[in-house]
């Protein structure tokens, strides 16, 4: 039988082809059909978009009496490049959420404000709220303010001005912080912060600031409650320092926390805690001999 005498050779081995390296190095998990929106650079680790992120702090880096900033001042307070904020301020100038005056700085567009009263609108809040203002108001002769916690600031949802024309300026839509003032100490208090006095305000359900804020102001708060319960805001009287004596303090008091009780009742909360911290008041007026003599107009206090 004939038998092949030629050597056997082994077959060579063929060497990878480029686009087969390039597979190789593709790491497992990423897919060729990786959706376009998980790949978007603009996205921010949060799940957010960078852009409107921007947009968002272009707008918060103007503060309390603010009326205009120069592009390099909103640059600076928002750590971002002049050419990127100048990039973004031009499509919140389109919508009105900025405008631009002549000498090239920027102030805040009427947009804000729109949607300021669609919000106060939607949220039914001032439906209850205002009415019990205008009393408390009427029966004082103080300002009325009511403050909804933003992050770490507070804002002004809804005044009322006392007629005296000497008193506290503050406006609808003002942001104040959150560590001064009767108001921000009650939002504190009602989010969980710690210590004093946040411990006395959740037992009282009230608190009284003298010259926290502002050195000529004084304030008394209360917060008022959703179903929940569940931390709605804080209604806070004010006034000049000359006019919040400790005659005031002593029956307004009384009158917020009614005030406080009935709005968180209208609002559908459970009323029955600020009750009890206002019938303790109202025990304790009664053995005190100090607070029981003073001299108010029956008109006022009410």
């Amino acid at each position: 039988m004939k038998t092949d005498a030629s050597p056997r050779v082994a077959p060579q081995k063929r060497s990878p082809s480029k686009s087969a390296i390039a597979q190789r190095q593709i790491p497992s998990r990423v897919s060729k059909r990786e959706p376009i929106a998980s790949r978007d650079r603009t996205r921010t680790e949060s799940g957010g978009v960078a852009a409107v992120d921007r947009a968002l702090a272009i707008l918060g880096a103007f503060r309390p009496g603010d009326t205009a900033l120069p592009l390099s001042e909103i640059s600076q307070r928002c750590n971002l490049y002049k050419s990127t904020v100048l990039r973004i301020a031009q499509s919140l100038l389109r919508r009105n959420y900025l405008q631009r005056l002549a000498n090239g700085s920027y102030q805040i567009g009427p947009t804000p404000l729109i949607l300021g009263a669609l919000y106060q609108h939607s949220a039914k809040v001032g439906d209850h709220l205002l009415p019990i203002m205008r009393e408390l108001v009427d029966q004082t002769g103080e300002s009325m303010s009511v403050y909804l916690r933003t992050g770490d600031v507070r804002v002004c949802l809804h005044r009322l001005d006392s007629k005296h024309a000497v008193r506290d300026n503050i406006r609808e839509g003002d942001v104040l912080p959150l560590e001064r003032g009767a108001g921000g100490r009650i939002l504190l208090a009602f989010s969980g912060a710690k210590g004093e006095p946040y411990e006395t305000i959740r037992t009282e359900y009230c608190y009284t600031s003298v010259g926290e804020r502002d050195a000529d102001t004084a304030g008394i708060s209360v917060p008022f409650f959703g179903p929940g319960p569940v931390l709605i805001g804080a209604m806070a009287l004010s006034g000049p320092r000359s006019r919040i004596d400790e005659t005031f303090i002593a029956n307004a008091r009384v009158l917020l926390l009614r005030a406080a009780a009935r709005a968180t009742s209208l609002l559908g909360g459970d009323a029955s805690a600020i009750s009890q911290s206002l019938a303790a008041i109202l025990a304790g007026k009664q053995r005190s001999a100090r607070v029981t003599a003073l001299q108010v107009p029956q008109s006022r206090w009410a």
